[in-house]
């Protein structure tokens, strides 16, 4: 994709959110000028009404630090981070949010809230993480998950990682079509000493047998031949997904954490994360984030809600 590909994509999934109205979302312990801007950002594009959930003195200062005038949005004072993520998961749970934007806290203290069963956030699948991505060396736009919240994902986590990813890729780019799933690995054959190899294959037989669905799904891969149709040949890989992969599973945290960073830092791809799993879509806005990739987790957000309001996911 060229710069300009990239950015009409992301401006079609701006446009999109453009029929709804703004989604009231809660955003965390919001004490720093950034985490604000990311929400002002957000509420001037029309995706977010945010409600500030903090220290009502540290709120106040974050918004003066921001240089932000004439702001009307509710705040609800709690007296620390911990308390405003049970409050945000409690205002999710009821419906008053349909979202959670993370502020200047942890993210395992925010998902810890969420996780609570009194919060009535909680589905049927395990919570994980999604980057979706676009760089100029790819075609089109991709998923890789989960690459920030599960650490060591046992083989029913993947299960969950991969159809939570299926369902976003449905959301955002066709929901009529099957994307393609690389589940990578560091070699392309299934080995009995290498776990993620042997998780691979039975996540293709899985979806062979129903238990995962609404894709096309391949692994193990090798990151070159599930993005590379020559290296794929090259290996004499006959595949629907070598080459050609619209989401890459990763084995766990690390490599899929490396990877991410590695195609945004050094090879200039525009990332938005989302958390999926919860009855809400999670925003984990980041510091080094820019602009253009908070307003698009923004957008993810706002198509997820929608997607679920009308029954389309879970």
């Amino acid at each position: 994709m060229t710069e300009a590909a990239i950015t009409q994509s992301t401006e079609r999934l701006l446009a999109r959110c453009g029929g709804f109205p703004p989604i009231p979302t809660a955003v965390v312990h919001p004490v720093t000028a950034v985490a604000i801007e990311a929400a002002a950002d957000a509420a001037r594009r029309g995706l977010i009404a945010p409600v500030l959930i903090g220290p009502r003195s540290r709120i106040e200062e974050a918004v003066h630090q921001a240089a932000l005038k004439g702001t009307q949005w509710p705040i609800i004072d709690t007296e620390h981070s911990h308390e405003a993520a049970t409050q945000a998961a409690m205002l999710a749970g009821t419906g008053k949010v349909a979202a959670i934007m993370k502020g200047s806290l942890h993210t395992d203290e925010l998902l810890g809230a969420i996780l609570k069963p009194e919060a009535g956030l909680r589905t049927e699948r395990r919570l994980s993480h999604a980057y979706v991505m676009s760089i100029a060396s790819y075609p089109k736009p991709f998923i890789i998950t989960d690459a920030a919240v599960n650490i060591a994902p046992d083989l029913p986590a993947k299960a969950d990682i991969v159809q939570s990813a299926v369902d976003l890729w449905r959301v955002l780019f066709d929901a009529q079509a099957k994307p393609r799933v690389a589940v990578l690995a560091a070699v392309e054959t299934v080995n009995p000493r290498m776990q993620a190899t042997l998780d691979a294959a039975a996540l293709c037989k899985m979806a062979d047998r129903g238990q995962i669905a609404d894709c096309v799904i391949d692994g193990p891969l090798a990151f070159d031949n599930a993005v590379s149709p020559e290296a794929a040949r090259e290996k004499g890989i006959v595949s629907p997904v070598a080459g050609e992969a619209d989401i890459l599973v990763v084995p766990d945290i690390e490599a899929g954490n490396m990877l991410a960073k590695q195609l945004s830092f050094l090879g200039g791809a525009e990332a938005a994360g989302i958390v999926l799993g919860a009855r809400v879509p999670v925003m984990l806005a980041s510091r080094a984030d820019s602009e253009r990739a908070r307003l698009l987790s923004c957008a993810i957000a706002v198509l997820l809600a929608q997607a679920r309001t009308s029954g389309a996911i879970l």
